[in-house]
């Protein structure tokens, strides 16, 4: 977990940063909040008892053109963050997260949106003698998201700002390691800014005239693989493959469709039925059951340059099994072109709310 969650982080870093050329101007934020845990789930009600309260600090690179992209979408930040949360529970304790973030703005840049992904420092995880009601985190290294929308005025005076709305910070280890229940915390903000080198911040280019672009379809070729529990409370870690091949259209410099099937092949899974049919002999598992899975998606690549989001949409057609996650299955993560035609990506393939594992995958795009 601690190598994956790390690669994570330094996989998103260094795709948004490699993305800025031309001079560099800075800014920083500081945001105090406060809080609630929302119950996604009625197992982790036990551990909402408080308020979490904490800080969300922010080194910010500014955008103003130099490049084609930057100009796309209207000019956006891209920063590393840090937070820290104290989680008003006994049990969960205090979490420390770093994360590389981007800012996007609308109305005249009066409405910044924040997206950041990194990993988490949980102080109190699962521990079956010491800290046995902590069932939202098995793991001290967490993988983390957080969404902030604030309304935001740079350098009022002197380069310093104000901003305050509302962030959703969430943590979990993908099933690295059971239990995995995870949190997710609405929070109001609030917090100042300061421009660096505000006397002297270059005009905006412009955008100019929009540019048609397309490209035929093209075909990929993926091998995802990586580690995940049972989803049991101490069940080992099991290795995972799947085989992925789609379609992709280009529709315009910003957005791409995909559609496409894969093969799955889990030993978790394999396990879990093994589990099954052993623990609960008179249950509806008899062992014999097929852990593949045969699942067909349609998805889009949001491009920055040579990063890319990535969200798929899929269904197995083939589910022998039904008792391991739900038939409906999603996907969401980064993908970073290495040349023309190969690519990498982490992403995170879940079932409504529940996580299932974070795949590490090469591809191949012809």
């Amino acid at each position: 977990m601690k190598k994956i969650t790390a690669l994570i982080f330094l996989f998103i870093l260094g795709s948004i940063s490699a993305q800025d050329s031309g001079k560099n101007y800075y800014s920083f934020d500081a945001n105090y909040f406060y809080g609630t845990i929302a119950e996604h789930n009625p197992d982790i009600a036990h551990l909402i008892t408080g308020h979490p309260t904490g800080l969300i600090l922010g080194f910010n690179k500014k955008s103003f053109g130099f490049e084609d992209w930057e100009k796309r979408y209207n000019y956006p930040d891209v920063g590393v963050s840090f937070t820290y949360q104290d989680m008003k529970n006994p049990s969960l304790g205090e979490n420390y997260g770093l994360y590389a973030h981007m800012n996007f703005y609308l109305f005249k840049r009066n409405l910044m949106f924040r997206i950041g992904q990194g990993l988490a420092y949980a102080s109190k995880p699962y521990h079956p003698d010491d800290n046995y009601k902590n069932n939202a985190y098995g793991s001290r290294l967490l993988s983390s998201t957080y969404l902030m929308a604030n309304y935001k005025k740079e350098n009022i005076f002197e380069g310093l700002g104000v901003q305050a709305g509302l962030s959703l910070i969430h943590y979990s280890n993908a099933d690295f390691k059971s239990p995995n229940a995870s949190t997710n915390t609405i929070t109001f903000n609030l917090g100042v800014n300061y421009t660096l080198d505000h006397q002297n911040l270059p005009n905006y280019i412009p955008k100019g005239s929009k540019e048609k672009y397309t490209e035929p379809i093209h075909h990929n070729f993926a091998l995802r693989s990586g580690v995940n529990t049972m989803g049991i409370i101490g069940s080992k870690q099991y290795p995972f493959l799947t085989f992925s091949a789609f379609a992709d259209k280009v529709l315009n410099h910003k957005s791409t469709l995909q559609a496409g099937t894969e093969v799955f092949f889990s030993k978790a899974m394999q396990e879990r039925i093994y589990y099954q049919s052993v623990a609960f002999p008179s249950g509806d598992t008899s062992g014999d059951e097929d852990s593949k899975r045969v699942g067909v998606f349609v998805g889009h690549q949001l491009n920055f340059n040579k990063l890319s989001v990535i969200t798929h949409l899929g269904y197995y057609v083939y589910y022998p099994y039904e008792h391991f996650v739900d038939q409906l299955y999603n996907r969401i993560g980064l993908q970073r072109k290495i040349t023309e035609n190969l690519w990498v990506s982490l992403t995170v393939r879940s079932h409504y709310a529940n996580a299932e594992a974070v795949e590490l995958s090469i591809g191949y795009r012809l």
